[in-house]
């Protein structure tokens, strides 16, 4: 590595701990919560920064980035899917998602507990896989999530199946709704299947312009990007 490209190593991870700490001091001032850097767009180089950094896990949204990630960073950094799933792709998330924020229907479900059998007979991963039900705050389908009155029968299908590890429950307002309301209802929904959730539940709810909004109403992990990463480079 060159002095030139060395130098711009040292400037950005220096950029990182900086966003890093002031993201984890507003979580602070509003009451705290898990945080889960959201790293899509942004290359493998700065997810290494990241684990530098003592960050141990990530958001990603799409499967082919987030698989060449998780290929090259190894055991260093988990991976989490945060992006919509296509039931096709279900068996290559089951391969190296270390969680799925984004279950919103049986059909993925099933791919998925499907997908994480044949991982484990292949020997490419010994775990069963968690995943947070996805709801959906506006009943958009073309915005992923399950609306609320299906909420129970999906996590008691998840409960059921042998290679799927039900966590909790995800959740984004839509634009220009009242974020706070959206957030305590789907903490509401999350109490009631929360006898169907494995240990402690993840509330997966609010992000860089709202995470204070979220922690005031019960999320336990946020999801932040921008305020950590910067601008996302062109796709």
């Amino acid at each position: 590595m060159t002095n030139s490209s060395t130098n711009l190593q040292d400037d950005r991870r220096a950029q990182l701990a900086e966003r890093l700490r002031l993201v984890r001091q507003r979580i602070a001032v509003a009451g705290g919560a898990d945080l889960l850097p959201i790293t899509k767009f942004h290359p493998v180089e700065d997810v290494a920064l990241l684990a530098e950094l003592g960050v141990h896990a990530v958001g990603e949204n799409r499967e082919q980035e987030a698989r060449s990630k998780a290929e090259a960073l190894g055991e260093s950094m988990a991976i989490h899917m945060v992006g919509q799933v296509q039931t096709k792709k279900a068996n290559h998330v089951a391969r190296w998602a270390a969680a799925v924020h984004t279950v919103d229907s049986v059909k993925l479900a099933d791919a998925l507990d499907r997908g994480v059998a044949l991982a484990q007979e292949r020997g490419q991963r010994s775990d069963r896989l968690p995943v947070l039900v996805q709801l959906s705050a506006d009943g958009d389908p073309a915005r992923g999530g399950i609306v609320a009155e299906d909420v129970d029968a999906l996590a008691d299908h998840i409960a059921s199946l042998e290679h799927l590890e039900l966590r909790g429950l995800m959740t984004v307002p839509p634009l220009e709704s009242d974020a706070a309301a959206v957030f305590a209802d789907g903490r509401r929904i999350l109490e009631r299947i929360s006898d169907r959730v494995l240990g402690a539940p993840v509330y997966s709810a609010g992000m860089s312009g709202d995470l204070e909004i979220a922690i005031a109403e019960g999320s336990t992990l946020v999801r932040v990007g921008t305020d950590i990463m910067g601008t996302r480079p062109v796709a």
